[in-house]
Formats: structure tokens, C-alpha cells, sequence
């Protein structure tokens, strides 16, 4: 069972989940709404950008679309300064990884290495020059230099569609120890809150940034070869001394950290709770749109607790219906600030995955999906029933189930520093890297 601060947390955590929820439906009754949205609430403790590595991350926010609110936050590893390691040193890791039994999951899949020596004056943990520092101190890469490339995980944060952000302490703390343990770039999306942008907004914003990133990698490319033309009305010019594209104001059009570091052909998507829901319709438009995507191209999605619930319901949802943190009375109350009065209906697509009116690729053709899973989550039957209906179709989707555990178990502000987060955040790295690590280099799992 859950420890006794725990239950506690819980019970305050609700009263003020409901008491919001509640002034939210007062607010959203006027049916007054802004396109352009927000993507973060002025009452929630949030985390300043660091563009210089002081904890082995260094993060920048981007406002990506000037129609909305909608950012992304970027969390660069400082392995990515690091040379690219010869085969017998990766093939010596490889020897050298043994799996170690945990108490406190059922499904035990060893933990990482994450182990760095200390940082050295001008120098990175890997003995790297940081040489290029923007005016402001901030890392910027050298183009002197072959840039190691790292892989690119999307991550929809939690909040039961109405709260939560990108840059929140909270998720800054989590998506810093993924962009670690899992060596990857991640880029925590900001999508719009509802009640102020309702269904399918969130949904829309998931997908407009895997575009975002792919027209980064273009243009990325585009640097290398292209000289002083117009596009799309817009006129283009390379700088030879910066060599990047600017648009018409002089204001660059490709993002250096991704420019240099970033390997949109191995993208992940990970949601935590309803951003799990965001994950999973990201990757049914990627399915969709195939090589249009290119050069992204989604290799796995992870759904940590997702937000799924449906008309009938399961056992889970009658036996734990009055669990931690989000019980259903809340969640249901979310679910009527997010979707539209009109469209409201627990087998409503963004509720139910496996709803008879869902639309989009077959289930054999989506991407590798973990599903992450809490003992006393209400929520668990339907997303370990997914996961079933994957397998069933010969798609890789384990599930892990934790023992003790609750909803955000992995990802909650009081939890985060508790073994179980930790815990979770390697196997997560485990099974990810099955499909992000060079070929011939894949852990095993």
C-alpha cells in the first residue's frame, strides 16, 4: 500500500484538483475562448531555462507557432558534445551491462549506469572544449566540429488536459532525467489547455510539432547546399560566416541545437497520464502520413498511466474508482472541460483507443508501444487491455506493472525522488533503447 504521506498528499491534492476544475467550468460557462490559448497556468510553479550544462542538461524554450501558444522545451544531454565511441568501446559496454533485480516492480528489467566524472573548468563531463558559449553563456554548437546525433523523444506532459506545462518543475525534473538515462534529446511539448482550447487542440499541437521537427531537419539540410533563393515567398540567405538560413528579418529559421545534434529518424513519443492519450493519436497521423513525415520517422511510442476510460466500464475503474490523486469523479470533470459539450462520450476516440468509432491505421501498423501501468490506478484495465489488442496484432507493447504504485507515480512532484521514479525512468530506458541505438549496438532486454 501506498505510504501514509502519500494517502495525505493525495487527499489535499484532490480537494485542490476539484476546487480548479471547478472555478475552470465557472470560467469556461460564458463559452468565450481564445484560439491562441495558454500553455501554462499562472498558479503553478514552473523551472527558468538553462542553456549551459550545470547538471549534465542544458534546456531552451521555443515559441514555435506565432498563431498560439503552443512551445516546446528542449532538454540537450551534455553526452552530446562527446565524440561518437568506437565499436570496441560500445561493444565493451555492451559485455559489461548486467541486469539487477529491483523489489519494487513486478516486471524487472535492470537499471543504468548513469555514473559521470565530474565536470572539469571549460570542459564537459567527456572531457569536451566547450568552446562556443552564446552572448548570454549559453551553449552553442561548433560548426567546426562533426556533432554527435542523438535521438529525439516528443514528451506530452500530464495535467488532465487543463493543467501542467512543459517548463513546470515537475516535468523539467523528469524530462532531465529521461534526456540522461535514455541519451536522447527530448522535446517537452507545451500544447493549449482547456477549457481555454478544447479537443482536438492538444491533440493538433502533438502533431504540428513532429512537423516542426521534421522541417528543422530540412532545413538543417538546406544550410549545407543552399544559396540566396526564395521559398514559399519567403526570402532565403546562408550566411557563410554562421551558416544558417534567415528568413526575410534576418531572424534564423533552423534551431542549432537540433541542427547539430538531433536524429529525427529515431523519434519516440512519450505522454505521462493524458498526454499518453496525445502520444498514441501523434502516432496513428505518423502512421498516416508515412514518408511524408520524412525524415522523421516514429520508432516507438512509451505511455506512461495514460488517461484512457471508456462507457462500460472495466474492473479497475469499479474497484478503484475513489483511488490517489485522480480518482474518476475528478477525472471525469476534466474530461467535460476538455472535450467539446456536443461531442462529450467516454468512447469518444480521445478516451477510448479501442472504441468501435475509432478511425486510423490498423493497430498492426502502429509503432512499439511500453505501456506504464500503477497498481492502484483506476485507470490501468484499459490501458493493459490496449496494450493486449497490440500484441495481438504482433506489435511489440509490454506492459509494466508497479507494485504499491499510483497515478504520476513516476512523474508527480512529491514522487519523483522516490526509488520507484528512478526505477522506472531505466526500464523506460531499457526498452527504448531497443529501438534508438545504432544497429548492431541495441541493449538487450
Amino acid at each position: 500500500m501506498p505510504s501514509v504521506a502519500v494517502k495525505l498528499y493525495s487527499v489535499f491534492f484532490k480537494l485542490l484538483l476539484k476546487h480548479r476544475l471547478q472555478n475552470l467550468i465557472s470560467i469556461s460557462a460564458d463559452g468565450l475562448s481564445d484560439s491562441f490559448g495558454v500553455s501554462t497556468r499562472s498558479d503553478e510553479s514552473v523551472a527558468a531555462a538553462n542553456p549551459s550544462f550545470t547538471d549534465g542538461v542544458a534546456t531552451k524554450d521555443i515559441h514555435i507557432d506565432p498563431m498560439t501558444s503552443l512551445t516546446v522545451r528542449i532538454f540537450l544531454p551534455e553526452s552530446a558534445l562527446s565524440p561518437s565511441e568506437p565499436d570496441s568501446l560500445k561493444l565493451h559496454h555492451r559485455d559489461n551491462y548486467q541486469h539487477q533485480p529491483r523489489s519494487d516492480r513486478r516486471h524487472s528489467h535492470g537499471s543504468l549506469n548513469q555514473n559521470s566524472p565530474p565536470n572539469e573548468s571549460r570542459r564537459n563531463s567527456y572531457g569536451c572544449n566547450i568552446e562556443n558559449l552564446e552572448p548570454y553563456g549559453g551553449y552553442a554548437p561548433s560548426p567546426k566540429r562533426n556533432s554527435r546525433k542523438l535521438p529525439v523523444m516528443l514528451q506530452f506532459h500530464g495535467g488532465g488536459w487543463v493543467s501542467g506545462s512543459s517548463d513546470s518543475a515537475a516535468n523539467d525534473f523528469f524530462c532531465r532525467r529521461i534526456a540522461k538515462v535514455c541519451d536522447v534529446i527530448v522535446l517537452a511539448v507545451g500544447y493549449r489547455l482547456a477549457p481555454d482550447n478544447r479537443y482536438p487542440a492538444a491533440f493538433e499541437d502533438g502533431v504540428k510539432v513532429l512537423h516542426w521537427l521534421g522541417k528543422q531537419a530540412n532545413l538543417a539540410d538546406c544550410c549545407k547546399c543552399v544559396g540566396n533563393r526564395r521559398v514559399n515567398g519567403v526570402e532565403l540567405k546562408k550566411l557563410s560566416v554562421q551558416g544558417q538560413i534567415v528568413d526575410a528579418f534576418g531572424a534564423s529559421m533552423v534551431e542549432p541545437w537540433l541542427a547539430a545534434h538531433a536524429d529525427p529518424s529515431r523519434c519516440v513519443l512519450l505522454g505521462v497520464s493524458c498526454g499518453g492519450n496525445i502520444a498514441d493519436y501523434v502516432a496513428r497521423k505518423a502512421v498516416e502520413a508515412g514518408k511524408l513525415l520524412e525524415p522523421v520517422k516514429v520508432v516507438a511510442q512509451v505511455l506512461m498511466y495514460p488517461f484512457f476510460i471508456g462507457n462500460n466500464p472495466t474492473q479497475s475503474e469499479i474497484k478503484l474508482a475513489n483511488s490517489y490523486f485522480y480518482d474518476k469523479p475528478v477525472s471525469v470533470l476534466a474530461w467535460k472541460l476538455f472535450l467539446p459539450e456536443k461531442e462529450f462520450n467516454f468512447d469518444h476516440p480521445a478516451a477510448n483507443p479501442l472504441a468501435h468509432n475509432r478511425t486510423g491505421p490498423p493497430l498492426k501498423l502502429m509503432p512499439p508501444t511500453l505501456t506504464v501501468v500503477a497498481e492502484h490506478d483506476w485507470m490501468r484495465d484499459r490501458a493493459i487491455a490496449y496494450a493486449e489488442e497490440l500484441r495481438k496484432v504482433n506489435v511489440d507493447s509490454p506492459v509494466l506493472e508497479y507494485k504499491d504504485a499510483v497515478h504520476e507515480f513516476a512523474t508527480l512532484d512529491m514522487l519523483l525522488k522516490t526509488p520507484q521514479a528512478q526505477a522506472c525512468a531505466e526500464d523506460i530506458a531499457i526498452w527504448v533503447k531497443k529501438y534508438i541505438s545504432i544497429r548492431g549496438h541495441e541493449f538487450s532486454y
